[in-house]
């Protein structure tokens, strides 16, 4: 009788001490996720390309390179597209001053077409 009093004791114990503790004493690591800088681009050329394909899904971007050109930078997207089960990429450049980030230009280029 006592030994399985015992063991419910210390079942009930092992099962309800987690419960117990105090949430300030438990320790947690917040890790912030750094932003890329080209962020912001991505969202401007990913915008851009569905004013440019209204009816078109953007089902994936890659950020291509950055380039610096004296004082002027070009951010390169490649998105791909899906209008009407037709498939196709379009390669955005958008040309800014490096230091003032005023956009000077935005090209799209449609690519190659896949089905």
């Amino acid at each position: 009788m006592n030994k399985s009093l015992i063991t419910t004791c210390l079942c009930i114990l092992f099962i309800f001490i987690p419960f117990l503790n105090n949430p300030n004493n438990i320790n947690t690591i917040n890790a912030e996720k750094a932003i890329p800088s080209h962020a912001k681009w991505g969202k401007i050329a990913m915008q851009k390309a569905t004013e440019r394909y209204p009816s078109a899904k953007i089902y994936d971007y890659l950020h291509v390179k950055r380039e610096q050109k004296g004082n002027y930078s070009v951010e390169t997207f490649k998105l791909w597209l899906d209008e009407n089960n037709k498939k196709f990429e379009v390669i955005v450049n958008i040309h800014f001053d490096t230091k003032s980030e005023k956009i000077s230009k935005i090209s799209l280029q449609k690519q190659n077409t896949h089905t």
